[in-house]
């Protein structure tokens, strides 16, 4: 699992098999027992959440258009594109 960056407690990460084909570009996050992923193309949106708040949601949504281009760089080098 690939952390991309952490922020005040949250792990922003994708797992190294992510679907045979692989899918869209997308970043997990996780912080204790709460997890969600986001989809971040074509537009930043929450694809699963399990126990995060609608604020959280929010909050994350914010933090990763702040870091897309990280996510962007960091997605593409890992597989190789």
């Amino acid at each position: 699992m690939p952390t991309v960056f952490r922020y005040r407690g949250y792990r922003f990460f994708f797992y190294s098999n992510e679907g045979d084909p692989l899918e869209p570009l997308h970043i997990h996050v996780i912080k204790g027992e709460k997890i969600a992923k986001f989809w971040v193309e074509p537009t930043i949106t929450v694809a699963q959440n399990y126990g995060m708040s609608p604020s959280e949601l929010t909050k994350l949504a914010k933090i990763i258009a702040d870091h897309k281009e990280l996510i962007r760089e960091s997605w593409d080098e890992y597989f190789n594109f």
